[in-house]
């Protein structure tokens, strides 16, 4: 159990976990605060869509080659230069003050969207570099645990800042949590293989290393079904970002700082879903925890979605959004430590690219599907067939991807020298 928890006194893991912490609580800022801005601004839920739409879309033309640059580029310095990219480009956002401004929503929420394209294929990609292969999985739950450690305090102050100080609140907030995280990045001295370079560049340029990517993953059995859980869970994903709001909004009766409670308690089960997982990760198979992990978490959606026909009593519902986050790290959890543990060091930046592109992709077809048939359907209704759609995929997830790595082959060896 210690061994999870000793990593966090890894220097330069310490310094990548805390600087995520920082980083990842101002995202919160903006993630509770500004669907929220957009709905009071224009009280609709398919504009409400768009604006994260138009955010996804650039990344699915861009996210084929951030997996090239991740895996050419040294990755501690790309991390660097993008959290400074992506605090400057929040700043045009102080420009907006009405409707006919939502342009600029649109086109920062694009930019950013590009930006993070790097970012997280080469966070993921960096951590192998930084702790053993034993303890990936503890490496990742650690990360997981940050994450809820940003929400919880993130969501709560990103709803009452949205409804003190506004947009501008929103976005000084999240740029100067981008500064820190930048700052504490530039400190971390990662292990030499982690430069991120291909030993070899392929003969079509970067469409052919790109191709090489696709490759690494569709001649890998876990890597395939990753893929589709993933992209199951980002269309249940799309619908619940549209939709939460609405649910809070028309089935609760809540209002903007009772959005940003809801999101931020569900910290509290991460926190507890995070411990538990780094306090056994050496016990943990990946596959097995996110399909477990992705059952649970449905049951306890439909369980929320479904609670009105009972009461809309707050405290049923601060528990069960407690409870949601509990299975919720897990998932991330399984599935970044499924990808780590199956792909060689040199396609890391691609096949997470991949992960991360379909996700957004699919996601923004659950946002789409969710702004246009929330009005026509019914929020609880579609939310509903969210629920269902997280219980497919956990269904799926166990009956493919029960089976670990080989053990005594090198990590990825099967990804190393794909077919030409």
């Amino acid at each position: 159990m210690r061994a999870g928890w000793a990593l966090l006194r890894r220097r330069d893991f310490g310094l990548l976990w805390t600087g995520g912490l920082i980083s990842e609580t101002g995202d919160w800022f903006l993630l509770v605060g500004l669907p929220v801005w957009v709905f009071q601004l224009t009280g609709s839920s398919l504009v409400t869509a768009t604006v994260f739409l138009v955010g996804l879309l650039p990344s699915l033309v861009v996210g084929p080659l951030a997996g090239v640059l991740v895996d050419r580029w040294d990755r501690r310095r790309t991390l660097v230069a993008v959290s400074l990219a992506q605090a400057a480009f929040l700043l045009p956002l102080l420009a907006v003050d009405g409707r006919d401004r939502l342009w600029v929503v649109y086109l920062v929420m694009a930019v950013e969207a590009v930006l993070a394209q790097l970012n997280d294929p080469a966070r993921n990609a960096l951590v192998p570099s930084l702790v053993p292969r034993d303890d990936l999985v503890g490496a990742n739950a650690l990360i997981g645990l940050n994450g809820n450690l940003a929400r919880l305090v993130g969501s709560p102050l990103g709803g009452v800042l949205v409804e003190v100080a506004g947009l501008p609140g929103l976005v000084i907030g999240d740029a100067v949590s981008f500064l820190l995280g930048a700052t504490l990045l530039a400190l971390v001295r990662p292990g030499a293989p982690a430069s991120g370079l291909a030993p070899a560049a392929a003969s079509g340029g970067m469409v052919g290393e790109w191709v090489d990517g696709l490759r690494v993953i569709a001649r890998d059995h876990g890597l395939r079904w990753g893929l589709v859980v993933n992209g199951m869970a980002a269309v249940a994903q799309g619908i619940f970002t549209v939709l939460f709001v609405l649910f809070v909004a028309e089935e609760l009766g809540g209002d903007g700082a009772e959005v940003g409670l809801l999101r931020g308690v569900q910290a509290i089960g991460g926190l507890l879903g995070g411990v538990l997982v780094v306090g056994l990760a050496r016990r943990l198979e990946p596959g097995r925890l996110l399909g477990t992990c992705l059952l649970v978490f449905a049951l306890v959606d439909l369980a929320i979605w479904n609670g009105p026909l009972v009461t809309t009593a707050t405290w049923l519902y601060l528990g069960l959004f407690v409870a949601a986050g509990i299975p919720g790290v897990g998932i991330l959890t399984g599935l970044t430590a499924l990808v780590q543990e199956r792909t060689g060091e040199a396609y890391l930046g691609r096949v997470f690219a991949t992960f991360f592109g379909s996700f957004n992709g699919l996601m923004a077809l659950g946002m789409l599907a969710a702004g246009l048939l929330g009005d026509a359907v019914g929020v609880v209704a579609v939310l509903n067939g969210q629920a269902l759609l997280y219980l497919l995929a956990g269904l799926v997830a166990l009956a493919t991807l029960g089976r670990r790595a080989r053990p005594d082959l090198p990590q990825g060896a099967a990804a190393r020298s794909p077919t030409p």
